[in-house]
């Protein structure tokens, strides 16, 4: 096999359907047509006059070729990777793109400002944030920087801790207004088996409550909580400020879930990364009281103050 084009675009395609196990994943992945996925992948197969996979009812399944295919062009690609990340490590311009992933959350209710003034600061600096529930790989560069909740320890990744960010129980202000003696016997927004420290924390403390509402998405629960469909744990930093909402609780026990800025170490001292890097702990750390629940401004709508 040579090096052209054409044939690194059959490998990147090969490998994704070999993770993926089917036509359908695999389109989603490289954002092609099933269709182009299914004709390539016959073309690739025939020009190398060998069958890498095994149409099953239930997906493709690498053949004992395909496997070694796939233990080889992985190899390849992680030296791609790897070496990506070495020369973009050596990139010393104030400029160019800051690829940065994080929660829907964080996304919506804490990073937009930062960004905004960060920008006003480098404007030759863009920033493409990247919405995902799973951690995506900073060492396939699938993003440069990450804000995360809790430090996944992953190998190669540097960060920092960037702030601490409180909980507490709210609902609709016209909820409230009726009366909520016992949070354990109102209805509530519930995370079902998503984020798994906050909801064993809440089913711990409250046993009895009724989940009648329950999403994956703490952004989804703040939106049914200010429509009144029940109490909902939602984190101190979006909540105290929405004038929609009311602090109806505190929780029994102190709960914080620690955020980390992350990035890969090859890429640490890249003077854009290094600048975003420096900037939001800056920013993130002036945030102490409003991500910990100390809102001076918000905290008198809680409940009882």
């Amino acid at each position: 096999m040579n090096a052209q084009g054409q044939d690194w675009d059959d490998l990147r395609l090969f490998l994704a359907v070999a993770r993926t196990g089917s036509l359908s994943g695999a389109a989603r992945v490289l954002g092609v047509t099933h269709s182009t996925v299914f004709r390539r992948i016959g073309a690739f197969e025939t020009r190398l006059g060998v069958r890498l996979f095994d149409r099953l009812p239930g997906g493709y399944a690498l053949t004992a070729a395909g496997e070694e295919m796939r233990d080889s062009v992985t190899r390849i690609e992680e030296e791609i990777a790897a070496l990506a990340l070495k020369v973009a490590g050596q990139d010393q311009r104030p400029g160019g793109t800051i690829r940065v992933t994080t929660t829907d959350l964080l996304a919506v209710g804490l990073l937009p400002r930062h960004i905004a003034a960060f920008r006003g600061k480098w404007p030759r600096i863009e920033v493409e944030v990247i919405v995902a529930d799973t951690m995506l790989d900073l060492t396939r560069r699938e993003a440069d920087v990450a804000l995360r909740i809790g430090n996944p320890g992953q190998e190669a990744l540097v960060g920092r801790r960037v702030g601490r960010l409180a909980f507490a129980v709210y609902a609709a202000a016209s909820l409230h207004a009726r009366g909520l003696d016992d949070p354990g016997a109102s209805d509530w927004i519930g995370y079902g088996s998503a984020h798994g420290p906050l909801s064993r924390s809440l089913t711990h403390w409250w046993p009895g409550m009724r989940q009648v509402y329950r999403t994956n998405s703490i952004t989804a629960a703040h939106a049914a909580a200010r429509v009144g469909i029940g109490l909902a744990a939602l984190p101190c930093t979006i909540a105290d400020c929405d004038h929609e909402l009311v602090r109806a609780a505190t929780f029994p026990e102190d709960f914080m879930l620690d955020l980390w800025l992350l990035t890969h170490e090859d890429l640490r001292n890249t003077v854009r990364i290094r600048l975003f890097l420096d900037f939001m702990a800056e920013a993130l750390a002036a945030d102490a009281d409003l991500l910990e629940g100390r809102c001076p401004d918000c905290r008198g709508r809680a409940a009882g103050m």
